[in-house]
């Protein structure tokens, strides 16, 4: 298949090449034969991920965390601008359509997260979900990774923060709820665009910008402390819908914000150019161009302080507006204040609170 057009339900239009591999096979630039008929879909295929730990942690400046969950390697949202894309090289595959179609799940996650808590080093600090890859994509309706991580740390009275374009979320609305109450829990959506056409061809399998509002909504109806995450802003495509998103998320009872500029690290580059190139084809030099002038001249900058941020007087202009339309809102850049100091070391006796099933009267 030539890799000019969008295969139906994903992102990518072609399987780039990884950066670690010695060898590989051009492009075919053959025009489609009339006589075949089109090509299957591509299907998802899910591969046991055995791994020994489930925390991984980061001292990036650029991070508002330092551990964090992926109970999955891959994702079948497609999304065309996916930074995690280029960590599926490390794999031998392509971050291009290998990355959303085939994935890796940990089944062990949950189990591996309690063995981690145990440890006589552990440090209570909130654990991210959904800092690589979405923990709510499509497959985690079936196998439930994140419910089972989520059923942990509600246990041992552990604060998280989730991040996800996914309306699934709501699924765990009783965990997520409860949680909350304690100052234990907030909930980001992010949301790049509210055209829905575009975002089924740049985000394919995410949910429709509507079902993400509905999320918000959902959410904040139960009290979990909920937050929009305007990303990412794609220069000359997206760029103009920055107010509008945060005005409707607000609307929705989203109560922090946050933004940041499109990354585009190692192979993702030439998979969002191919398939910008594939679908909004007039768009191209606008967008790159955009890139250019809030990366200093560059497609992307991957320096500490400037990823996701940019330089210039374009991305100094992103920011401002940003700012002027969170504060008019009333939408909060600062982090939610979580509590770590009820955190239950497991194996060690409970002492009465959050997820009793008896009130301390019952038992005596």
């Amino acid at each position: 298949m030539a890799h000019d057009e969008q295969i139906r339900g994903r992102g990518a239009v072609r399987n780039v090449p990884g950066r670690f591999e010695r060898f590989h096979a051009p492009d075919a630039d053959d025009p489609p034969d009339p006589d075949f008929d089109d090509p299957p879909p591509l299907e998802t295929t899910l591969t046991p991920d055995h791994a020994r730990s489930i925390l991984a942690t980061n001292d990036s400046p650029d991070v508002p965390f330092d551990q964090s969950i992926n109970p999955y390697r891959g994702c079948e949202h497609g999304c065309t601008y996916c930074f995690a894309r280029a960590t599926h090289a490390y794999l031998g595959l392509s971050p291009g359509l290998d990355f959303e179609t085939r994935l890796f799940y940990k089944p062990e996650a949950a189990a591996l997260l309690r063995a981690e808590l145990g440890r006589p080093s552990y440090r209570c600090r909130p654990i991210a979900l959904g800092a690589n890859t979405d923990p709510y994509q499509p497959v985690e309706r079936r196998l439930g990774l994140t419910r089972a991580i989520l059923e942990v740390l509600a246990e041992h009275l552990h604060p998280l923060t989730v991040v996800t374009k996914s309306h699934l979320v709501v699924r765990d609305l009783d965990l997520l709820g409860r949680l909350a109450r304690e100052r234990l829990a907030v909930v980001y959506v992010s949301i790049t665009t509210l055209d829905p056409t575009l975002a089924r061809s740049m985000e394919p399998r995410a949910a429709s910008p509507r079902r993400r509002l509905e999320a918000l909504g959902e959410l904040a109806a139960a009290g979990v402390p909920t937050g929009v995450l305007v990303s990412p802003v794609v220069p000359g495509l997206t760029e103009s819908e920055v107010e509008s998103i945060l005005e409707a998320a607000a609307g929705a009872g989203a109560r922090a914000a946050g933004c940041m500029l499109l990354r585009l690290p190692h192979e993702v580059e030439q998979v969002f150019v191919d398939w910008l190139r594939a679908s909004y084809p007039t768009r191209v030099e606008r967008v790159l161009t955009g890139l250019r002038e809030a990366y200093g001249g560059r497609l992307y900058d991957a320096r500490f302080g400037m990823r996701g941020v940019g330089r210039g007087p374009r991305a100094e202009l992103l920011e401002r507006r940003f700012e002027i339309a969170a504060r008019r809102l009333g939408l909060s850049s600062e982090r939610f204040d979580l509590d770590t100091t009820r955190f239950r070391v497991p194996g060690r006796p409970a002492q009465p609170g959050l997820f009793d099933d008896e009130p301390p009267a019952a038992r005596s």
